[in-house]
């Protein structure tokens, strides 16, 4: 990256913005890495498990959406300062009172939903200090905080075995109260905000087609992301005998190629086009995922697939949102939340679905399958609406992004 971009916004807000998104997901994903314990010590079937650690997913999908609007009418950094206050505590709760059923599981994993709608306040308060064509670099270094997930699958299926799961929220606390104090003290609101607008705008946005198709798109990248990452703990231990620290290690592989590739695909959608590079990352994603769902016999071969698709889906993201402040940029903050929320549904969708499929059919094939087919079918989707998206909105007259 040139001095261009470093000089073109305002640095201490993007480092903020990037620490709390991490700290936040790293605590929105929580539930994922220390599922085999907790399934153990409640007894939870295959199904419920899924359903625990795809919990926190929905809720902050639905969230995501409450959270833009708050950062559209209040200020990002407001609205973040809220979010992260009820998330501490609810983990401070739940440490303090322990975790003794299936339902205090899931009643849990919906106040950790608040952790996920951070995406809703982290990106338009990076995004809002850069010019269009350094948007896929700020959009992706901000959005690369979901490499927390790799904090939670290395860390806390350790710090279980060692402490018990229930202490691991304890230890979350700590470094969530140290960010919020960066946090408050670093970011600052953009100078010059889009106006806030009203519940009727977002159900105008909705009524614009391009909506709904970022809105898939980011379902498969972003969805396919967090739904792996949450799903793929059990996964290993169901499918390969992992124990659940080993299952951790192999699972933050995974989602640190992913988290890794989101600022660099934002960075490749920049350089070539972020349609260009959606399209190539849909590719690698739907064919590695298929090629898992044949059933490997070793784990280390399931392991290089699944990161492989990470990276797709990972670089994908970037790409999104590489595109998504061009068609939107006056509309950033209620198209992140819906897009968000769209992403956070997908991932829903996947995690709870991985459970219930390998539940009622005994393996995970047909849940990879149908996954993979997604994949494709967004690259057809995507193919079908380039032109038409080049040849307006992303014309070199309107934007001096790549589109």
């Amino acid at each position: 990256m040139n001095s261009s971009f470093w000089k073109s916004g305002h640095t201490p807000t993007l480092f903020a913005a990037f620490l709390y998104f991490d700290l936040s997901f790293m605590v929105w994903y929580l539930l994922g890495p220390l599922a085999v314990q907790i399934a153990a010590d409640l007894h939870l079937t295959t199904q419920q498990r899924g359903l625990v650690v795809a919990t926190p997913i929905l809720a902050g999908a639905v969230l995501r959406f409450i959270m833009g609007m708050l950062a559209d009418r209040l200020s990002p950094k407001t609205a973040g300062l809220i979010g992260q206050v009820i998330v501490i505590c609810a983990l401070f709760v739940a440490w303090k009172h322990g975790i003794q059923s299936y339902e205090q599981a899931l009643l849990l994993g919906l106040f950790l939903g608040m952790a996920g709608a951070s995406f809703a306040v982290a990106l338009p308060l990076a995004s809002q200090w850069y010019p269009p064509q350094h948007q896929g670099k700020a959009m992706g270094i901000a959005g690369a905080g979901n490499s927390g997930t790799v904090l939670a699958a290395l860390i806390a299926p350790v710090l279980a075995a060692a402490f018990g799961w229930s202490n691991v929220f304890g230890f979350a606390l700590i470094p969530l109260i140290l960010t919020i104090i960066v946090f408050a003290w670093l970011a600052k609101n953009a100078p010059e905000r889009p106006k806030a607008k009203s519940v009727s705008d977002y159900f105008k946005a909705l009524g614009d087609r391009d909506s709904w198709w970022f809105m898939f798109f980011y379902s498969v990248t972003f969805g396919g992301f967090i739904g792996l990452a949450s799903a793929l703990p059990g996964y290993f231990n169901d499918q390969y005998g992992l124990s659940p620290v080993t299952a951790g290690y192999y699972t933050a592989a995974c989602v640190f190629g992913g988290s890794l590739m989101r600022p660099l695909g934002g960075a490749l959608a920049d350089r070539f086009g972020g349609i260009r590079t959606l399209l190539a990352m849909y590719t690698v994603a739907a064919i590695c995922i298929a090629a898992v769902g044949f059933n490997l016999p070793s784990s280390y071969a399931a392991l290089a697939l699944f990161v492989c698709t990470m990276l797709g889906l990972g670089a994908g993201n970037g790409a999104v949102f590489q595109l998504v402040p061009q068609r939107f940029r006056r509309e950033i903050g209620v198209m992140t939340g819906l897009i968000g929320m769209a992403g956070g549904i997908g991932g829903f969708a996947l995690a709870a679905g991985m459970g219930a499929i390998k539940q009622s059919t005994g393996s995970y094939q047909l849940a990879l399958w149908l996954f993979a087919s997604l994949g494709v079918l967004a690259w057809f989707g995507l193919h079908g609406v380039k032109r038409r998206w080049r040849t307006t909105w992303g014309s070199a007259a309107v934007t001096a992004a790549r589109v």
